[in-house]
């Protein structure tokens, strides 16, 4: 074998780098932050709940050994955003990975699933402030870190209704956590624009050596009943939806020195949904 050849498994390695995550508490937070903690790199789990926070950095590092704290923060707060990101610097010295994930349904999720036709300016606000603005604001922060460190990777997340719009035959008789849902259109426009802020931030910070990627997952199992699973799996190629843990190869390739050439690309996880 030729001893020039690199040490692939060794490029999935993220010992010694840090990363943050926001959103860190949830549903697909959880298994993100176990994801790199796994693979060795030092966590900062970010998200609303100080104390859920607190217990999922002690979490991680008495599973896996590796370093992390938990902070609370509103990432759509530019103040909440800078103490944030200064202290994680403070502790660790730098930023190498930044995983914007968090994402809202505003505080009512009654007001958040009202039909188009009669949703609240107010509650489109209280969304894109979290899903989008919020996720400029952290990108910024930390990407001014990465430009003057050297580089870094952000990943963000998005959905794959930023990318088609939902079938709202799917919604038919479908429920969430025991109550009726639907996909409103704030939520497919805050995830659209995720993807034009990776390209953009991508194309600006490449001569850093900044990576900026998006990470756009298709259904994930969280609660829906039957008859949305089967709906949903009905239109993808592989039959279902997904589990959260399917989510995170995607994510750590994406941290990782073996996506080291790529940057701008939107990273669809989606069962082949947007093949049909």
């Amino acid at each position: 074998m030729d001893p020039l050849l690199p040490d692939y498994r060794g490029l999935f390695d993220l010992t010694g780098k840090v990363a943050v995550v926001t959103g860190a508490c949830g549903i697909l937070g959880q298994h993100f932050c176990s994801a790199l903690a796994s693979h060795g790199a030092t966590v900062a789990a970010v998200d609303l709940d100080a104390e859920a926070a607190a217990r999922l950095a002690a979490d991680l590092t008495g599973r896996f050994g590796t370093p992390a704290i938990g902070l609370a923060c509103d990432v759509s707060r530019p103040d909440a955003v800078a103490e944030g990101v200064e202290r994680v610097c403070g502790a660790f010295g730098r930023i190498d990975v930044l995983h914007n994930n968090a994402a809202s349904k505003s505080a009512s999720l009654d007001a958040f699933f009202e039909p188009a036709e009669t949703f609240a300016l107010e509650t489109w606000r209280e969304v894109m402030a979290t899903n989008l603005d919020g996720m400029f604001l952290m990108a910024q922060a930390a990407g001014r870190r990465m430009v003057e460190q050297g580089g870094g990777s952000i990943i963000q997340t998005a959905s794959i209704y930023g990318v088609v719009a939902p079938d709202p035959r799917i919604y038919e008789g479908s429920s969430y956590m025991g109550r009726p849902i639907n996909t409103p259109p704030v939520y497919s426009a805050s995830k659209a624009g995720v993807l034009g802020l990776t390209r953009h931030l991508a194309a600006l910070w490449a001569p850093h050596g900044v990576r900026v990627n998006t990470l756009t997952p298709g259904g994930v199992e969280s609660g829906q009943n039957d008859a949305f699973r089967e709906r949903y799996g009905a239109r993808v190629p592989l039959g279902r939806m997904a589990k959260a843990a399917e989510m995170v190869g995607a994510l750590v390739w994406l941290a990782s020195d073996a996506s080291s050439y790529v940057t701008g690309q939107n990273i669809i996880v989606d069962g082949g949904l947007t093949a049909w």
